[in-house]
């Protein structure tokens, strides 16, 4: 072998282990989460070092080629862009790596997340889609509903931009079906859906949790056994057996999970999962998520036990006993539409209670920490307290200080419409919380003092991105 055919060899394995260095850079960016975060920048600085010092062990002239040349600056693009900010020298080199080989996808990609860095998200948008225009790509298309989910925060047409995101996750899905981050994409997607449309369309949450449980599938999202979690599987429970360190879409998948029950109302699961995500990473907000579901738990059981006694004490009380009768009576007397049949909550079916309606008084409105829903205590007919939570409606629509007819408020009579039941009974670090729990998901489910709810009283919900490339 001549001495430039065995130089062409050797740079060539150099490049394969340059490239295998960066695959390990990004490996520890994405599995690495020490509790002190400069730790892992630390980490990542002296691995990238090493990276790139192999990468500049390869002799100029084994890298004159157009290919060459491409493959050395994306490379070096790659490497140093590993870092959380921006860096201008990263964009420069992946720059060069996209001109010199237009069909180096994952080049674009890189380069498209490096721009996303700087805040300018319409010319990120561009790389994803120059690179789409060269061949289909999953991960390319995963980014790009990222990158859509991310443009739709503060957008006057958030929603249409959020079915755009759902699309290309969908397309993703359809390079590979069993590829568990394309179904952990589309079921982010899918939990945006839920905010932007205004908290209330739970079928989004249900396709959500959906797509999590399809990308769980997938073998690789699954590979370190050790930390167990529950999530909801047919109205069950299913137990996950994990590794003692979560990869970092595993951490994130954890407590989307937990994000979904959460709103789902699955308080034990949302619990279990928040407290599984901060274990492995402190640098989510789960701990302080777990704090907020506690914190209203507490509230509401106190509440409630507050007004259990209260009831048992009118029964001593003959003039607090005749205000009970009189608030039941008035409950009762209430006129349905003849489509919809009459029950107490002490006789609904756990679930969705179809033609059936339920009425009561609004005692307290519970002010809570998250964006939706809205919790309130009733008492029906029968002096059965519980806990009512409300999607769709403003938050503003319960200020008893604005006068208007239409709005919650405390002293209100409610009629429930096809009410969604649960007996909510768990524990959670030694204390008991149960409840008789109602959810309604529709303006049009709920009828104050005989009046619809104005259709102005309808939340639009902000959304956060907090996705990061």
């Amino acid at each position: 072998m001549s001495n430039q055919s065995q130089g062409e060899v050797d740079a060539a394995n150099v490049m394969a282990s340059a490239m295998k260095a960066a695959e390990d850079l990004y490996n520890i960016r994405d599995t690495y989460f020490p509790s002190n975060p400069d730790d892992k920048i630390s980490r990542l600085q002296a691995h990238s070092d090493l990276a790139l010092n192999l990468l500049d062990s390869i002799p100029s002239e084994q890298r004159k080629l157009p290919m060459q040349r491409a493959t050395y600056e994306y490379l070096r693009g790659k490497i140093l862009d590993v870092f959380p900010e921006y860096r201008k020298e990263a964009e420069d080199h992946l720059s060069k790596a996209v001109k010199l080989s237009p069909s180096l996808a994952d080049a674009w990609l890189c380069l498209g997340n490096c721009i996303w860095k700087k805040g300018d998200l319409p010319s990120a948008k561009n790389c994803f889609t120059l690179a789409l225009n060269k061949g289909p790509n999953k991960k390319i298309l995963s980014q790009l509903s990222m990158l859509e989910r991310r443009m739709a925060q503060g957008a006057e047409n958030q929603a249409e931009i959020v079915e755009e995101s759902i699309k290309h996750a969908k397309e993703a899905i359809m390079l590979d079906v069993k590829d568990g981050n394309s179904w952990y994409n589309l079921g982010n997607a899918c939990l945006t859906c839920f905010f932007v449309t205004g908290a209330w369309d739970h079928s989004k949450l249900l396709q959500s949790l959906k797509a999590y449980q399809n990308a769980e599938k997938d073998e690789s999202m699954n590979s370190n056994p050790d930390l167990y979690f529950n999530c909801a599987t047919d109205g069950e429970y299913r137990t996950y057996t994990k590794p003692a360190v979560l990869d970092g879409m595993e951490v994130f998948r954890v407590y989307e999970f937990a994000n979904v029950n959460k709103y789902l109302e699955n308080y034990e699961r949302a619990l279990s999962g928040f407290e599984a995500a901060a274990s492995r990473d402190p640098g989510l907000n789960s701990t302080e998520e777990v704090r907020k579901i506690v914190t209203l738990l507490d509230k509401l059981e106190s509440l409630l036990r507050v007004m259990s006694s209260s009831f048992t004490m009118a029964l001593v009380g003959q003039t607090k006993a005749k205000r009970l009768n009189s608030l039941a009576s008035s409950l009762a007397a209430v006129n349905l539409n003849p489509s919809y049949r009459k029950a107490t909550v002490g006789i609904l079916s756990d679930g969705l209670n179809k033609k059936v309606a339920i009425i009561g008084k609004v005692l307290f409105f519970v002010k809570h920490e998250n964006v939706a829903p809205l919790y309130y205590l009733v008492c029906d007919s029968d002096q059965s307290c519980y806990v009512l939570s409300v999607y769709g409606i403003r938050d503003e629509a319960c200020d008893i200080e604005i006068k208007d007819p239409l709005q919650i408020k405390e002293g209100d009579q409610l009629t429930l419409l096809e009410p969604n039941y649960r007996d909510v009974d768990f524990s959670w670090n030694g204390k008991a919380y149960r409840f008789n729990s109602v959810r309604v998901d529709f303006l049009e489910q709920v009828i104050v003092n005989g009046n619809a709810v104005s259709s102005t009283q309808a939340v639009r919900t902000a959304i956060l991105a907090q996705h990061k490339p």
